[in-house]
């Protein structure tokens, strides 16, 4: 995506540029997430804000593993930077087991004939995608922190 960049500002700033969309979109998540959770009790016409919240979920995800994390990688490596690589070794299957709770959840709830069935679960699903959801949240701000940050500072 932004390997055809010539500077290291354009490549550099633009990784930054696909990370603050990505927390952006996770502001909406959450936002969302909290609206779903104080509801209490679901009713059908709650339906699309819960399908919603599914296909926020599953971008979400889907730009960490197929944009985000792709870019810090070839980040780390482009800069030589083999703690760097090791982290994302590390905490890369840590973040994998999240997805699968959340794409678990998506499949829960994501047609309008799935969620209707399971309403009266959906707090407690709620409630437990939250706390994955969290500790996927700490797992990626220390990619960023310690890949793309640190990587910034080199460049600057």
């Amino acid at each position: 995506m932004l390997e055809g960049c010539k500077t290291a500002q354009e490549r550099w700033g633009g990784v930054h540029v696909i990370i603050d969309r990505w927390l952006a979109q996770r502001r909406q998540l959450l936002e969302l997430g909290v609206y779903l959770r104080e509801r209490g009790e679901f009713t059908p016409t709650d339906t699309p804000k819960i399908q919603s919240f599914c296909e926020l979920l599953v971008d979400y995800v889907s730009v960490g593993h197929f944009t985000v994390y792709e870019q810090l990688a070839i980040e780390a490596k482009e800069f030589r930077d083999d703690a760097a690589v090791v982290l994302l070794r590390e905490l890369l299957p840590q973040i994998d087991s999240t997805t699968e709770i959340a794409i678990e959840f998506n499949d829960k709830y994501d047609t309008k004939e799935h969620c209707n069935e399971q309403l009266e679960a959906l707090p407690f699903s709620l409630q437990a995608l939250a706390v994955v959801m969290a500790e996927r949240f700490e797992y990626e701000d220390q990619l960023i922190k310690e890949l793309h940050e640190a990587h910034s500072e080199k460049n600057a």
